[in-house]
């Protein structure tokens, strides 16, 4: 299985289900296991119902104060709930972050130092919902703020509990970042899993084009001297109607192979399926005997033998050459020693209209292997010049 092919499934997959963060709740039960997250947070209003349930305050106090403190609490949920994972827009953010910067002094200063309690939320959602450029200065403010109220009761001293409201803050700001940093990493997961997808089908696009091209061709041609031989050499046709057979058998180990990954073509064996093609096809071939692949890997050794390919099926299905000769040499260039392999046939050059889905296919394969592809008429016909880097310099076999 292709590296591709690995990563489009872990795309397609998804993320692993143990964690979520930065992502809304999907079903019932992971809404109230996120409610139940938050609501343990909620530990710091026991003061002031605490203060209300004492009667300390007038009738109306206590009902203004019941009113304000739910109006508070609701604010707060709608919050950090949503905000984790489905943000709200930037006007119901402010919104409700004013709601809580107002309500959090108001009732502190009215009711008593029981309510500065509320600062804690008033922090903890300015570092959760605020960027961090604005929530390193709103954490900072809540704390002041408290602090101010606090001196209506007078308490001067800086004490754990503006402490707490600091840093609870700023250990929000970090959760912040982490979630957001979290839904970054799942969006660019998703997308090199996209782009894995879309290169596994360039490359199975074009290695059925390279596979089936050039056997369907040769089916072809062979399927074509069948016919014309059948009425007077019954014999001679029989042995053509066997090579399509194989050939076709062929054809379909290649597919299978391409689609699971693991085609490697070699140069020697499509050297001898050159000759058989050329042969079939009424081309006189000139080919290199034993070629010597000393220092070349085998990926760009694979990437020669699909330029071979692709150049004697264009030969056959558009040249109308009756010769063509096909040569492997070692060249030094300035970037170092390769391996050349020369096509060249004495046909019309094809069309002429630019580089097909074969060449455009072949440029890429043998980039990828750090080789380069130079293809155009020629004084006498088309040449196909592919290079790839090999290790030593040296002639290692022409055409006759």
């Amino acid at each position: 299985m292709t590296e591709a092919t690995q990563a489009t499934e872990a795309g397609a997959r998804g993320p692993e289900p143990e964690v979520r963060i930065g992502q809304g709740p999907r079903n019932r039960r992971e809404v109230l296991v996120k409610l139940l997250w938050i609501g343990v947070w909620l530990v710091f209003l026991s003061s002031p119902v605490h203060d209300l349930a004492d009667g300390h305050h007038t009738t109306a106090g206590t009902v203004a104060g019941t009113a304000a403190l739910a109006v508070f609490v609701a604010a707060y949920l709608m919050l950090v709930f949503r905000n984790m994972g489905r943000p709200d827009s930037p006007g119901a953010v402010a919104v409700l972050l004013g709601t809580l910067a107002v309500l959090a002094p108001a009732l502190g200063y009215g009711l008593g130092m029981h309510w500065t309690g509320l600062f804690v939320y008033l922090s903890v959602a300015c570092g959760a919902t605020l960027p961090p450029r604005l929530a390193v200065w709103a954490v900072p403010g809540s704390a002041v703020l408290m602090y101010l109220v606090r001196l209506r009761w007078g308490v001067y001293a800086v004490d754990e509990d503006v402490l707490m409201v600091l840093l609870i803050g700023f250990a929000m700001i970090g959760v912040s970042q982490l979630v957001r940093t979290t839904v970054e990493l799942r969006k660019a997961r998703a997308t090199v899993a996209q782009l894995a997808a879309n290169e596994e089908r360039l490359r199975l696009a074009r290695d059925l084009h390279d596979l089936l091209g050039h056997s369907l061709s040769l089916i072809t041609l062979k399927s074509e001297l069948a016919g014309r031989m059948l009425p007077d050499h019954p014999d001679k046709a029989a042995q053509q109607v066997a090579d399509i057979e194989q050939v076709s058998r062929q054809a379909l180990v290649d597919v299978r192979e391409a689609v699971t990954g693991y085609r490697r073509p070699r140069l020697a064996v499509e050297l001898a399926g050159t000759q058989v093609a050329l042969t079939a096809a009424g081309v006189t071939a000139e080919l290199p005997e034993g070629p010597d692949l000393d220092g070349v890997d085998r990926e760009a050794e694979s990437a020669l033998a699909w330029a071979l390919r692709e150049a004697v099926t264009n030969v056959v299905r558009h040249s109308g050459a009756d010769r063509c000769a096909v040569r492997l040499l070692r060249r030094q260039t300035l970037d170092g020693p390769v391996l050349e392999l020369a096509v060249e046939d004495n046909g019309s050059g094809g069309s002429g209209g630019g580089f097909g889905n074969g060449l455009t296919g072949l440029t890429e394969r043998l980039e990828k292997a750090g080789g380069t592809l130079e293809a155009g008429r020629s004084g006498r016909g088309f040449r196909l010049v592919a290079r790839v880097p090999a290790a030593g310099a040296g002639d290692v076999g022409s055409g006759a």
